[in-house]
């Protein structure tokens, strides 16, 4: 069944070489093959991100993917230091402080590429 394979996330962007920037440069994620009109980047166990050219982007503002990681606080600290912006949000039922925000059942923290995916970052309690 597919409940028992790995699963690849694919975003779309308008420009390659500012997503690889992003992706290979801030994030740190290694490229495992590139195209020109795909990147894909390594990320835990097996699991994959595929960057394609895209010549409208996306058009979803919500998250399009997301990494789970152990301490957040130790990941945010590296990516601020890479010079990842993390997103700050004060609305109805969602308020960041220090750009996390307590669900209850994980914190999660969440960074938008220069394409417009929102990607999240959660540590699950």
């Amino acid at each position: 069944m597919l409940g028992e394979h790995p699963m690849d996330v694919v975003l779309l962007a308008t420009d390659l070489e500012s997503s690889k920037e992003f992706y290979a440069g801030k994030l740190g994620l290694e490229i495992l093959n590139e195209s020109e009109e795909e990147i894909t980047y390594k990320c835990g166990g097996s699991s994959r991100l595929a960057v394609t050219r895209s010549t409208v982007g996306t058009a979803d503002e919500q998250t399009q993917a997301g990494w789970r990681v152990d301490d957040l606080a130790a990941e945010l600290a590296e990516l601020r230091s890479r010079g990842v912006e993390i997103q700050e949000y004060d609305m109805p039922g969602l308020k960041t402080v220090d750009g996390v925000v307590d669900l209850g059942f994980a914190l999660m923290a969440w960074i938008v590429d220069p394409h417009r995916n929102a990607l999240a970052i959660m540590q699950l309690r």
